[in-house]
């Protein structure tokens, strides 16, 4: 879809991307289940994070060898997310029921002062927010619910995601006269693309007045003074396999490309690899009562290696593509949301799985060049290796075997509250 727009002789081309507000809508509503618009919400959340970090920071610094490494790639990523204004997305894999919150304990306080700073993140809806208790813990910790075993990425915690790392002067165009229904999702990445100089006019002319900005704050479903800070685990399950395929990854699910594709403005992307964490809590352990819930193998060295920024220019390359897509599929009787095409089509989830394998690829890239780390299966980056895995619960490759259970085989979650044995028990490939 190309259009043009004059007004006071001036004409701007606009054949760029899409934000949808209905997406962005569904986010709002998603956090507003929680009063994050009162000031104590705030305070009452960092009170609760800076717990967690404190108490794993003592944990880890007395019991354990943590080391961080290119720690300045991190603060400058963070540095230039706040300076162009935009969210940072760091994604990692998943070696442990740990990872959060000891990944971000293991940084510096420097992260943990600012609650703005401290990071959002998803848990697991059926085992983190199975109780009142543990959902207004979780959300107090910042952390979102996904459902798993099958539900995909099209839904709210998803959604809530593209909204927190969307910058709140992006949102949307319902006050800016002149621009009709059908161009607003295009305008909300046209105007916010840093990676198009030509729209400098088009970004002056369509920036939202003071007023308007006030009736936007107004609306947002949390507080906050700077943009936010995402850290996502993208194989959505924890993952221990025994020797030599140990700290290796499942393939990437298409939750972390929507995030990418769909926020108003793209975010500052920086992948990290880490292992040890798997030694604080092995999941052999997961049944063996109350050492489940202690530290294991004390003194263990626990590595976070920070891997350089994704750059901005390969980021840009599939935003286009999704642009290229949503012009093509949009449902022009229904603008302001993803057409089913848009949801589901085969193009759509050939971008998505791209996108996902390519963000793996890097993480990988981390994971190759740590030496006495056997290099990782090829195998294991398919993700109908997994689903045959799973589906026949790992009968067809006896050569791989899990510490623990392969928790994505839903009938081994019969102990959580949500489970039905109606359902598949495979897992989503998405």
């Amino acid at each position: 879809m190309r259009y043009s727009i004059k007004r006071e002789n001036i004409t701007f081309a606009c054949n760029d991307s899409m934000s949808f507000f209905d997406v962005l809508k569904r986010g709002d509503e998603f956090l507003s289940e929680y009063p994050r618009t009162n000031p104590l919400w705030n305070y009452a959340s960092h009170a609760t994070c800076l717990f967690m970090i404190t108490g794993t920071k003592l944990i880890l610094n007395t019991l354990y060898k943590p080391f961080v490494h290119n720690i300045e790639i991190l603060d400058n990523a963070l540095d230039k997310a706040r300076k162009e204004k935009r969210g940072l997305l760091t994604v990692m894999n998943h070696m442990s029921v740990i990872d959060d919150p000891a990944f971000y304990a293991a940084l510096p306080w420097r992260y943990h002062l600012d609650i703005d700073t401290i990071r959002w993140g998803f848990g697991a809806h059926n085992i983190c927010f199975s109780t009142t208790i543990q959902s207004w813990f979780f959300n107090l910790g910042k952390i979102l619910g996904t459902k798993r075993f099958g539900v995909g990425p099209i839904q709210g915690s998803i959604d809530a995601a593209i909204r927190i790392l969307s910058p709140d002067d992006t949102l949307d165009l319902e006050f800016t006269p002149g621009v009709k229904e059908e161009s607003k999702p295009i305008f909300l990445q046209t105007v916010n693309n840093i990676q198009d100089r030509s729209n400098s006019e088009m970004v002056k002319f369509f920036k939202p007045t003071p007023e308007s900005t006030n009736v936007l704050m107004s609306k947002n479903p949390f507080i906050r003074s700077k943009t936010s800070w995402f850290h996502v685990f993208p194989e959505g399950f924890v993952l221990q396999l025994h020797a030599p395929h140990n700290n290796s990854m499942r393939y990437f699910k298409w939750g972390v490309s929507r995030l990418i594709l769909e926020s108003t403005r793209a975010p500052v992307i920086v992948p990290i690899f880490t292992y040890g964490f798997e030694k604080i809590a092995p999941e052999d352990s997961a049944e063996e009562g109350i050492k489940r819930w202690l530290p294991d193998n004390i003194g263990a060295e626990i590595h976070i290696t920070i891997g350089e920024q994704i750059p901005d220019s390969k980021i840009e390359q599939y935003r286009k593509e999704w642009r290229n897509l949503v012009r093509k599929y949009i449902d022009k009787s229904n603008p302001t949301d993803l057409s089913l095409e848009l949801k589901s089509g085969k193009e759509v989830q050939q971008l998505r799985s791209s996108l996902a394998a390519f963000i793996r690829e890097k993480v990988l890239e981390i994971r190759n060049s740590i030496p006495f780390l056997e290099p990782e299966d090829p195998r294991f980056k398919d993700p109908n290796f997994w689903k045959v895995f799973t589906n026949t619960e790992g009968m067809s490759d006896k050569d791989v075997k899990f510490i623990g259970k392969n928790w994505a085989i839903k009938r081994l979650q019969s102990h959580l509250p949500e489970f039905n044995s109606n359902e598949c028990e495979c897992e989503s490939e998405k």
